[in-house]
């Protein structure tokens, strides 16, 4: 039902989990001696901060912050709001944040502001999806899964309106549905 509105895969299911596992092999060098909080920006990071954790082979404590910037629409606004902050300190601490997608990197830029505001040793992004041609604040993720171009994607945690993000792959919505 839900492929119909779909204009085309962009990322299937067995290139997520290819990408899944090589960022989980990178993170799990990096990070193995540091016992890191990995943060996620909910709702969307659920699908692909659960594969990722689980392929870590080290110590990590988790937590969550409900981050937002585009508000029911198909771009990110001026506007970022923090719904559920942390519920742990994160002073001397390596944060992870994990996201789904990095598009115009205000909610980034906001996050990682607030976090290294608290003391944080070290604030680095991992992230399934890239869009650089939607940035308006200049940043690069330290670990990239897959750049993409400047589509409107769903799925695999995306949403439009709350809708599509149990699609097991990421495809580009059709226009007609959001427009």
């Amino acid at each position: 039902m839900l492929e119909k509105d779909i204009e085309k895969v962009l990322v299937n299911q067995q290139e997520i989990y290819d990408v899944v596992e090589r960022l989980s092999v990178e993170v799990t060098k990096d990070y193995a001696d540091k016992y890191p909080i990995v943060v996620g920006l909910l709702k969307g990071c659920m699908p692909f901060m659960s594969d990722f954790i689980k392929r870590l082979d080290f110590h990590i404590e988790v937590g969550f912050m409900d981050v937002s910037s585009y508000h029911g629409g198909t771009e990110s606004t001026m506007d970022v709001k923090i719904e559920k902050d942390l519920d742990m300190p994160v002073k001397e601490r390596h944060i992870l944040i994990a996201e789904d997608i990095v598009d115009s990197g205000r909610t980034l830029q906001a996050v990682i502001g607030l976090l290294k505001t608290r003391g944080a040793k070290s604030v680095e992004v991992v992230t399934m999806l890239d869009k650089p041609e939607g940035r308006v604040i200049p940043y690069k993720p330290r670990y990239i899964g897959i750049s993409i171009p400047k589509v409107f994607v769903v799925g695999y945690g995306l949403d439009y309106q709350e809708r599509y993000r149990n699609l097991p792959y990421v495809g580009v919505l059709k226009p007609t549905i959001y427009s």
